[in-house]
């Protein structure tokens, strides 16, 4: 039987670093016209709720993860404002 501690740290690694991926992309291709800045603004908010929940109840995991996620996030979107009116 696996841990949960063990699922939920894998859980938070994948979810942090879910929009590494896309950041590198955008860097790498200086393009972001296939990146849904919707769907950047929606993950923000929802990982900046689940950090306040976290607070909420105490649990440092979630703070930490949510955290960490949302400033991959914000790193996206700032990648997205800097090279959104490049053309491919």
């Amino acid at each position: 039987m696996i841990p949960w501690i063990v699922i939920g740290s894998v859980a938070a690694l994948l979810t942090m670093f879910g929009f590494v991926p896309q950041i590198l992309k955008m860097y790498r291709t200086k393009l972001v016209h296939d990146v849904s800045v919707l769907t950047l603004f929606q993950f923000s908010a929802g990982v900046f709720l689940w950090a306040i929940y976290g607070y909420a109840i105490q649990d440092p995991v979630v703070v930490g993860a949510n955290i960490v996620s949302f400033a991959t996030l914000v790193v996206a979107l700032i990648l997205y404002y800097h090279y959104r009116r490049r053309t491919p």
